[in-house]
């Protein structure tokens, strides 16, 4: 077969169709920074300014020639501009270092804040100029938190559970406010240009949450915003690198387009990525993962090569077995740590890796 540009191979392997090769996708974004400013920008400039921030993504796209983007900027900016404190490094990840947690008055007292202010205006913007300068090029999609993990967020995973099972009546009136604050984003993202949206709905997980909980806790309110991203002409997306995710809500109920998934070895029960196509979640749902992305900064391109040939052979065998044809991405269990020191040149072996040991033959 020839070869196909990224746009060709992905849009393929969302339909199930025949490609040259399996869909590479390593999350990285902070760590793209590297890139523009003479390889100086600071994490905190990357992530305050829209134009730079799409600006590392094209330039990304451009040196790494990926099948996917995905706009993930951190997990504090929901939270941030809902009163929490972010603490805000030079080249650190923000993340929130003071909770809103005064009392159960809290969840009484939340509004939705104006999505044209604060860092929510930062990544809209970003996603906008992110969709500009890659549409045509690569599939590419915004990334958003779930209602239940921009709460946790904002007061405190500790706190929120065990708010859910003794006072659950306000945890639901702030999840509405979660809810409607996702809305307005959706909105937003809908009129920026982007291909998908993404949600990070973390704890849809069996570590955490059963079943029922979670329905109640999340996908009732996550059901409404999936059917929101497709009513704003955007293909939706879901992220979920927790352990022991909810498979079969987040994929057989869900129902997106693409699900991106972790795999951790330690934790029994854990699903690999044959396992994962064996059972079927990948019939009608492009399935992403499972590269360790403590390799990028920890591993040699040796070590990257190997884990990606030995995933692409696993996950080729796990689709011919099953009767499919390509809808797996080989992509990192998470976002690759865009810690300064992380080796660019281990994202193109990743990259080479697949191009080598991901040919498929029909």
């Amino acid at each position: 077969m020839a070869e196909m540009t990224p746009v060709e191979r992905a849009t393929a392997a969302l339909k199930n169709e025949e490609v040259d090769r399996l869909t590479v996708y390593p999350i990285a974004c902070g760590v793209f920074r590297k890139l523009i400013g003479n390889g100086k920008t600071t994490y905190r400039e990357w992530c305050s300014d829209p134009k730079l921030w799409a600006q590392a993504f094209v330039k990304g796209q451009e040196k790494f020639g990926l099948d996917f983007q995905v706009g993930l900027m951190d997990l504090s900016v929901m939270a941030g501009d809902l009163g929490a404190h972010v603490r805000m490094d030079e080249e650190n990840t923000p993340f929130i270092d003071q909770h809103i947690n005064n009392g159960p008055e809290d969840y009484e007292n939340f509004t939705v804040p104006d999505v044209k202010k604060g860092r929510t205006s930062v990544l809209i913007e970003g996603t906008k100029e992110m969709a500009v300068g890659l549409n045509g090029k690569v599939v590419n999609s915004a990334f958003v938190e779930g209602p239940l993990l921009a709460l946790s967020q904002t007061v405190g995973a500790e706190r929120l559970f065990m708010d859910m099972f003794t006072d659950p009546a306000p945890v639901h009136k702030a999840l509405k406010v979660m809810q409607e604050y996702d809305s307005q984003i959706i909105k937003a993202m809908g009129q920026t240009g982007i291909n998908a949206l993404m949600w990070d709905y973390l704890w849809g997980n069996y570590s955490v949450l059963g079943d029922a909980e979670y329905h109640e806790f999340e996908a009732q309110y996550a059901q409404k915003l999936n059917q929101e991203v497709l009513d704003n002409g955007m293909a939706l997306a879901i992220h979920n690198c927790a352990d022991l995710p909810h498979l079969n809500t987040q994929i057989k109920e869900y129902k997106p387009s693409i699900y991106s998934m972790a795999y951790y070895p330690q934790v029994e029960g854990s699903s690999t990525a044959s396992k994962v196509i064996e059972e079927g979640y990948a019939d009608n749902c492009l399935v992403a993962g499972q590269i360790d992305p403590q390799l990028f900064i920890r591993g040699t391109a040796e070590d990257v090569t190997k884990a990606t040939k030995d995933l692409c052979q696993e996950v080729k065998t796990a689709l011919c077995k099953r009767g499919l044809k390509s809808s797996y991405c080989i992509s990192t269990n998470c976002e690759v740590p865009p810690d300064i020191n992380c080796k660019l040149e281990n994202i193109t072996a990743m990259v080479d890796a697949v191009k080598q040991y991901g040919k498929m033959t029909y």
